[in-house]
């Protein structure tokens, strides 16, 4: 191969050409060996178009930009390479980044039609090799402008249609369907005007796999997101600008702890072409000097801010995920004794997102667990515009999510053949995706233990042995109850004795009560549903709500009982009680026990006394159908004073009023005796001395006159029931 050294062009306006330059002579023998024209050949990686030019006697001319390109230097001494170009050597797309040199700053930016500058690059170019990252220079009216290839694709012969999503190449040909995107590096000099529509391409992938991604059941949520915040994106900004329209700004995930709000703000980031998201706590923002904590504020928009004052409408997105936003966007005016920093900087917050210079390059995406705590104006059209609850998954979700946490476990073989996501899924009702992963932990918490010698602990462990059975998820479900699930414990306490059925009474208002729950958990029409139950002291209101409540199958079972609230301050109560309602919306079916309602709203026979915010609240919740559509919420309530009720209008609040009498039947009566030892002769003598009584007197006389007794007898049962009733 013939070596040549490299000179500069024997004319300067040859560096608009694009092309390298030799003798007549080489020319020729280049010629020869390439057989066609024109010729090209390639050098430092990039191939190049050959010309002849009658003022050069030896070496390769070339301009002072395509030897930056090459990295080469008038003293190298550079080797030739012939380029054939294969048959299906041509361009689909081509993406060119254009500056505008040697223009000093200030003034306004020089306006270039897209479709002028596509046809005299179409010209210029033409049976010319594009190389990716190969640097050009046009002349532009008279300005020089250099233009960078950034992004090349091929295209199919067999169907030419220009494609951005095409295979990526290193260098091809243009072909009149090459779609070409010329986009300018510094609008504030450059602006290219484009007639095309053409859509901008936000997302590092055309599809979503949201189980990669580690996002499970929440697949609605993240569709509904896409929709609302980037569909507007998609287009390019002057279309936007035609229709009068603004790009959405921010949006706002709330909903209960533990369901994914901070996993699908961190996934939306790495899903899209965009700056590295900034995240931060809002307890983060706050700092003990005067003025600083809106200086963090502004700190959070100031790379975005430099980058549109730059780039204009060409700038990428920035991203700022606030978690727990409601420590910063508490409504103004609500914090006394503060120094009113809170308020300067939900105002510094504002005026940032959709002040009197705003960005269009920002995106906000706040969290909480809080929604109500936020000012108004954070949430309203422009600001935080977007309102996505993640809610608790659904069975579907909980198997999706399930499978993300046992995906590795599976891969390293760990995970049992008996074990069924599905049947986990179903038995996991309420649970949140962090509460999924935290029985996965507990199974696996099993599974280890079995390994474990605890009479040797420092005895190696065999972890080819250890598997995860399905026996161990039904522990870790026993053993980890969800935060939005059942009050086993504080209802079982009502009902250690079990529940009598004394008689016909008794199983007319049990059967009533299950088909009302029953009509709430099939009928989409019965959002709401309460009862109250109402009797004399001791007729077992209360154990009869914690049996309904346990067995009801509903996921969501809460008991609000006054002993629970002793010690709570007046509003302290109100608050407790109204967040277990709002609990109670987030889940599809739910059901809250409101026991001793008299005594909740702190009721007393002298005065007569009671609390009235208390019963104005208890008024209101009992009343309000759950906000989501696809929610309900069964209600029962328990008095032994429903006249006192009645006076302040909340017997009226429930839909279904029961009355739980006292045993008044000797049948009843006998119902109940015939659970514990006693002869039929001893129950008939003890019949004919009963009256009307609670089931709870009844049963503690009875528990008392067997204390050291192996039967029943009359007489030392009518002693202790009449010492009771004394």
């Amino acid at each position: 191969m013939t070596t040549y050294k490299a000179v500069n062009l024997p004319a300067n306006d040859l560096a608009y050409t694009n092309k390298v330059f030799v003798s007549p002579s080489e020319y020729q023998r280049l010629l020869a060996q390439s057989r066609r024209e024109p010729v090209y050949v390639e050098i430092s990686g990039f191939v190049l178009t050959v010309q002849p030019h009658p003022k050069l006697t030896e070496g390769i001319a070339m301009s002072k930009f395509i030897r930056e390109m090459g990295r080469i230097s008038l003293v190298d001494n550079l080797t030739l390479k012939i380029f054939q170009s294969p048959a299906d050597f041509y361009l689909g797309f081509a993406n060119i980044d254009v500056e505008l040199i040697g223009r000093k700053k200030g003034g306004s930016a020089v306006e270039i039609p897209e479709e002028v500058l596509e046809s005299k690059f179409r010209e210029c170019m033409n049976d010319m090799v594009l190389n990716h990252n190969q640097t050009l220079l046009f002349d532009y009216q008279g300005m020089p402008l250099q233009m960078t290839i950034k992004r090349l694709t091929s295209m199919d012969l067999i169907n030419p249609t220009p494609q951005e999503e095409s295979t990526p190449c290193q260098r091809g040909i243009l072909h009149p369907q090459t779609s070409l995107q010329f986009e300018s590096i510094s609008p504030v000099n450059l602006e290219i005007i484009s007639q095309k529509i053409r859509t901008i391409n936000i997302f590092d992938s055309k599809r979503f796999n949201f189980e990669e991604l580690g996002i499970g059941g929440l697949d609605k949520e993240f569709q509904y997101i896409v929709r609302r915040a980037f569909a507007s994106r998609l287009l390019p900004p002057q279309i936007i600008q035609r229709l009068g329209l603004k790009y959405v700004k921010g949006m706002l995930l709330y909903g209960p702890p533990g369901t994914g709000k901070t996993l699908i703000a961190r996934q939306i980031a790495k899903c899209l072409k965009a700056r590295e998201p900034k995240i931060i706590s809002g307890p983060e923002i706050f700092n003990k000097y005067v003025g600083q904590s809106e200086e963090n504020i502004r700190d959070l928009f100031k790379e975005a801010e430099q980058e549109q004052a730059a780039k204009g409408d060409k700038s990428q997105l920035h991203i700022i995920i606030f978690d727990e936003i409601d420590a910063i966007c508490r409504p103004r005016g609500t914090i006394s004794g503060s120094t009113g920093v809170h308020d300067t900087v939900v105002n510094q917050l504002l005026s940032k997102i959709d002040g009197i210079n705003s960005l269009n390059n920002i995106l906000i995406i706040g969290m909480t667990n809080r929604k109500d705590m936020i000012d108004e104006a954070v949430l309203r059209p422009g600001r935080l515009e977007i309102h996505v609850e993640v809610g608790l998954p659904d069975e579907e979700g909980r198997q999706q999510i399930l499978r993300i946490h046992t995906k590795k476990i599976q891969e390293y073989g760990a995970l049992a053949e008996d074990v069924d996501l599905l049947e986990i899924a179903k038995i996991t009702k309420n649970y949140s995706g962090a509460e999924i992963e935290g029985l996965v932990k507990n199974a696996a918490s099993f599974a280890f233990g079995r390994e474990i010698d605890l009479e040797d602990l420092g005895k190696e462990i065999n972890v080819d042995n250890i598997k995860i059975r399905m026996a161990d998820f039904i522990k870790g479900v026993e053993e980890y109850k969800p935060q939005f699930g059942i009050d086993e414990a504080d209802l079982n306490r009502y009902i250690r004795g079990g529940i009598i059925n004394y008689g016909e009474t008794c199983e007319k208002l049990v059967e009533t009560c299950k088909t009302l729950i029953e009509q709430v958990k099939t009928s989409p029409r019965t959002p709401l549903m309460s009862i109250l139950l109402e009797g004399p002291p001791g007729t077992g209101k209360t154990a009869l709500a914690a049996m309904l409540a346990l067995h009801s199958g509903f996921p969501y079972v809460k008991l609000v009982s006054p002993e629970n609230y002793v010690g709570f301050t007046e509003s302290g109560k109100v608050t407790a009680i109204a967040k277990v309602f709002e609990d109670a919306y987030r889940s599809p079916l739910s059901l809250v026990v409101l026991d001793n309602i008299e005594r909740l709203i702190e009721y007393v026979t002298i005065g007569p006394r009671f609390s009235n915010p208390i019963l104005q609240a208890i008024l209101v919740l009992t009343k309000k159908v759950p906000p989501h559509p696809d929610r309900r919420i069964m209600i029962i309530g328990t008095t032994s004073n429903a006249t006192f009720l009645e006076d302040l209008d909340l017997v009226k609040s429930f839909n279904v009023v029961l009355e739980v009498k006292k045993l008044a039947s000797r049948a009843e009566v006998a119902a109940v005796l015939r659970k514990y030892p006693v002869s039929e002769e001893e129950l008939a003598d003890i019949l004919t001395d009963m009256t009307a009584i609670s089931i709870k007197q009844l049963m503690l006389a009875l528990e008392m006159s067997l204390q050291g007794e192996e039967t029943l007898t009359k007489e030392r049962f009518l002693s202790c029931l009449n010492s009771i009733l004394l």
